[in-house]
């Protein structure tokens, strides 16, 4: 495959937005993208031949969402978008964590990657690729621009040190529900380590709650004390109500077609089958309406 000079400069360009928004040094920022230090300020300066492989181009290509032949995903900030933001903001200011237990497939992922993406030090983790302790704190490490190799306890002592040393740091936990007992123990001693110095966001579906109220019931060590440290409490962005729960999609599926669908006489045919319930009575989300939208050529 041949990796052409514009996709690599895309990709600098991108790197080097994303560079201004985290507080860490250089260093650290070549090892949140997996390069060194040398290789990085050698591609911040314009050069591109040579230093990068072209899996690692398109693996940057894939985070960074830069694509020159795929069809672009235009975005579109909903009702879901900004009430994550602003509780990711809430967080980060004020050093705080929530817990975001919702449906699936209404744009919590997409969000989560943009805000790491556009926020001042905010880090994004998806406990989905990393179930396990071992696994977690390495790509923990990596998010935050900390050496992911060698003892554990050098790795996790690393991870704490560096959030506490910039500036109003917030972490985004995506399928925190995925992750195994021991990974999710972990988050309890982030917590204690940064606590008022460092906001954490926990995201998840049903699973989520579903994993925290059984280790809270059957006494386990550390779900009670993680909920406490999250608010107390799970919130919700979707309402209950069905009525109110379908006026809701409707807006939101709308919102993001909307952005992308270049007939816009199809519009309200793919929003109602986006709305169209499967057998289990569940609301087609945001991955049907993209679906939907490649094959109808909209």
């Amino acid at each position: 495959m041949n990796i052409t000079t514009d996709f690599k400069t895309k990709v600098i360009t991108e790197l080097k937005d994303i560079r201004t928004r985290y507080g860490g040094s250089d260093s650290a920022f070549a090892k949140q993208w997996s390069m060194n230090s040398s290789v990085w300020s050698r591609l911040k300066n314009g050069e591109t031949e040579g230093l990068l492989k072209d899996a690692q181009w398109l693996n940057l290509g894939r985070e960074l969402n830069v694509s020159l032949n795929e069809r672009k995903w235009n975005m579109a900030k909903t009702e879901v978008f900004e009430a994550i933001k602003s509780d990711v903001e809430f967080c980060q200011n004020n050093s705080k964590g929530i817990v975001l237990v919702d449906d699936c497939a209404i744009g919590k992922t997409y969000t989560g990657k943009y805000l790491a993406k556009t926020m001042n030090n905010c880090f994004y983790v998806d406990g989905s690729q990393c179930k396990t302790k071992s696994l977690f704190i390495r790509a923990f490490a990596k998010a935050v621009g900390v050496d992911h190799l060698g003892r554990i306890a050098d790795i996790k002592a690393n991870i704490k040190y560096y959030l506490r040393m910039l500036e109003n740091p917030v972490v985004i936990i995506d399928e925190a529900g995925d992750l195994e007992y021991t990974a999710f123990l972990e988050l309890k001693e982030f917590w204690n380590a940064t606590e008022a110095v460092c906001g954490w966001y926990l995201m998840g579906a049903d699973g989520l709650k579903a994993k925290m109220e059984r280790g809270i019931a059957a006494k386990k060590v550390g779900y009670r004390e993680l909920l406490s440290r999250y608010s107390d409490k799970y919130m919700k962005i979707i309402p209950t109500d069905r009525q109110q729960r379908l006026a809701f999609y409707k807006k939101m599926i709308s919102d993001v077609l909307a952005v992308n669908i270049s007939d816009k006489s199809k519009l309200p045919t793919l929003v109602n089958k986006c709305l169209a319930t499967d057998a289990s009575g569940d609301i087609g989300g945001l991955r049907r309406a993209e679906t939907l939208l490649i094959l109808n050529n909209a």
